[in-house]
Parts: C-alpha cells; structure tokens; sequence
C-alpha cells in the first residue's frame, strides 16, 4: 500500500454542497471615473492580470481603491478564494490581505459554522478540481461564463483536519518548488530587460557610435524621430477564427501574438483559403505585426517580425508596420520601459485595452545609422538566445514538477464521487 493510500485509509470524508460550505458573492468595480475611489487608495483590488502574473496566491494588487469605493459592499475576508467566472474561465487564488476584486470574480469565503473543519489552504487546493470543472461546463452567449447553479451544487468533501495537514503538505512541496522555479525564471528575464533598456538608451547608443569601424571622427549623435516618418502603419481587416483551414494561405490573427508566437518568426500556425486571404490586408519580409487589443496596459502592443519569404495575411486589432529601418531594431526597442511609458499616455479603455496606429505614429525613437543597429540587433539577439535556452531548460522543470503536482492532486484529493450528502464517505 502506497504513503497515499496509507494516509487515507478508512478516512472518513463529510461531503456538502458548495452552497452550503462558502459564503458566495461576485466581485465589484468601483468607477474608474471617480477619482475618490482609485487616488491614495489602499485596499487592493484584484484583476485577471494580478493573477496571472503573480501566480496563484495573491498578497498584493497593481491597483488599489479607497473606503469610499467599497459601498458598503465589505472586503473579501483573508484566507477567501476568488474564482474567474466569465472569460478566462476557472483560474483561482487565495487572497492573503482583505481585498475586492473585479465583476468578473466570484468570492468564496468558508462559512463560519465550519470555519474550524476546514483548512483555507485546503480548500485552495481543492478548488484546483474545481478549475478543472469550471471549464467543461460553461455558458456561451456574448462570452463564456461559468454555470454557476450547476456550480452551487457540486459536492465539497471535508476529511478530518488532520488530513486536511497531512495533504496541503504534501501539495505544498510541489508548488514551493514550482514557485522557486519560476522566480529563478523571472529574475534572468529581469535581466535580460536590465541589458536591452540599457543598450537602447540614448547614452549607450552614443558610446557604441564611437567604437564601430567607418564611424569614427564624424561626431556622431543618435537623432530622435517618430515611427510615422520612419514606417507607415496599415491596420488589418476581416480574419476570424472560423476561416482557419489546414492548409492553405498564411495568416496570423492578432490573439495568436499573445500565445504563439515570441520575437519572430519565419511561418504561420494558420492558413486560409485563397478566396478569404484576396480580402485581407498583406504584410511582407520584415514587417512588424502589432496586436493592438489587449486585456492590460503591458500586453497591449506586442509584436512580431515577419521573416517568412512570402506575404501573409492579418486579422483587425492588429497592425503591420514597415520601416526602411532594421526592423528587428525596432521591434527591440518597442519592449524597452520607455517604450512603454508613451504608450501608456495614449492606451485607452478600462476592460478591453487599445492602441491605435494614429498615436503610435506620434512615439519617438532613438535612430542611430544602420550598422549601430544591426550591431545592436546582433547582441539582443544573442541574448536573447541565451535566454530562451534558460527558459527551454527551466519551463521543461517546471512542467515536470506541475504534472507530478497535478497526479498527487488527483491521488489525495479524489475521494470519491458521493451522491447522497446526507452521509459520509470511506476512502478505502
């Protein structure tokens, strides 16, 4: 018999509908118009993106709100789970300090009356299970949203306290190391950002101007001008989804800059038929594609040279830009922090995030003469390189340790499936 089934052997597991386990309500925006609310505000207030970029457990918030903001609404309690209900269906996180989250949550809180039988991070985990569900039963109308009367009656399982210790444990070996991992992930990506803004300022590009061959003694000074006089922006049209094929003419759509693709790339991962791509705007050999739809400030703008041989089509909230410069150039400093400062002024929206090409037209950028920039294009690239071999080696790690995570998961915390509430269960 394994240490697992050792641990939950003749375990006796009290089983209860979600209703009747949490205190349930969904999540609250306070209106961004109103500056009382968001101003010297200090009470977190939690969206998708703190999620994603922190990870599961969440101590702290890129934005905070004011008393005045709550409403009378109440914080969510210390130790609550939030639960993404619509778009981005089922990802969880413990809130460590009391806080509110976006509409697009729904809170759990443990009932009082059984505030002594369960253990929060338990139920953290547990709801891993729960993430499963919630994206295999989902309501489609104008955007998919979970079905919450089917999720109010799902069965909760309560083991002994005692085992509740004994499995967040053993869970927890497996995500602290994980965590680990992934900050050593971030802080060589840190890095690397630290090493491209550095080489992308003005100073630096000065200092280099004095060491290149044939560009000596001619009292070189980077020049500063804007993407409209260097480039001409074009914004796509038409592509969806439903028109990929398996084979056929090359398209990308603009979601696929956010999950696909990284700095570059030389082919598609879709096509379409000839008669939907004749429709479609082309981008050639070394344009930039530029996704300008996103659901946060930082993600908005990202792009993606075009390397392949042949033209290719593209979807709206996208725009191809082409430049007599080095491309790859560019598209390096379009990552940098000052980069990211000007876009920020002209991003508009709250929920959905958007730029457009008539603002970044108006972006200033740092030109120094093409040799500096295909001598600046030559070390990004190599490190560039270096770090997507560190993060080859890394994510494989990190991916080992999350299926380990998810088998031991399922080991512990599959109890059984119970059909009658009104009675226990044996794990035998």
């Amino acid at each position: 018999m394994s240490k697992i089934d050792e641990l939950l052997k003749n375990e006796k597991v009290e089983w209860k509908k979600i209703k009747d386990v949490f205190e349930i309500r969904n999540g609250y925006t306070p209106s961004k118009k109103n500056k009382e609310f968001w101003e010297n505000g200090t009470i977190s207030w939690f969206r998708m993106d703190d999620l994603r970029k922190q990870g599961k457990i969440l101590r702290d918030s890129k934005q905070h709100i004011t008393e005045k903001a709550i409403k009378g609404k109440g914080l969510f309690q210390s130790g609550s789970i939030i639960l993404a209900t619509t778009a981005t269906i089922g990802e969880h996180a413990m809130l460590i300090a009391d806080s509110l989250a976006n509409q697009r949550f729904t809170n759990f809180n443990i009932c009082k009356s059984l505030k002594n039988k369960l253990l929060p991070k338990y139920v953290f985990y547990y709801f891993d299970v729960i993430d499963e569900w919630c994206k295999h039963h989902t309501k489609v109308s104008s955007f998919p949203a979970v079905n919450m009367d089917a999720l109010f009656e799902l069965d909760f399982p309560i083991p002994s306290i005692e085992t509740q210790e004994k499995i967040v444990k053993t869970l927890d070996k497996f995500t602290n190391y994980v965590t680990e991992l992934q900050a050593e992930l971030q802080d060589r990506t840190k890095q690397y950002e630290y090493y491209r803004d550095m080489l992308l300022s003005e100073d630096y590009l000065n200092k280099i101007s004095e060491k290149i061959d044939g560009l000596e003694n001619k009292g070189y000074q980077v020049r500063f001008t804007t993407l409209g006089e260097i480039g001409v922006f074009t914004r796509g049209n038409g592509l969806q989804k439903k028109d990929f094929i398996s084979k056929g003419k090359p398209v990308i759509h603009y979601g696929q800059i956010y999950t696909q693709y990284g700095f570059e790339t030389d082919r598609t991962i879709s096509f379409v038929s000839d008669d939907i791509f004749s429709k479609l705007k082309k981008a050639k050999f070394n344009d930039i594609l530029i996704a300008t739809t996103s659901e946060n400030i930082e993600d908005v703008g990202k792009s993606v040279v075009w390397l392949g041989s042949e033209e290719i089509g593209f979807s709206g909230d996208m725009y191809s830009y082409r430049t007599v410069e080095n491309s790859k150039y560019l598209a390096y400093y379009f990552q940098t922090a000052e980069f990211q400062k000007q876009k920020e002024k002209k991003v508009t929206g709250t929920k959905l995030i958007r730029i457009h090409g008539d603002d970044m037209e108006k972006f200033s950028i740092p030109i120094p003469p093409v040799e500096i920039q295909e001598k600046v294009v030559e070390i990004l690239d190599k490190f560039q390189s270096l770090l997507a071999d560190t993060k080859g080696l890394l994510p494989q790690e990190i991916e080992q340790r999350q299926k380990q995570y998810k088998y031991y998961r399922e080991k512990l915390l599959t109890f059984g499936v119970e059909s009658d509430n009104t009675h226990t269960h044996t794990h035998e």
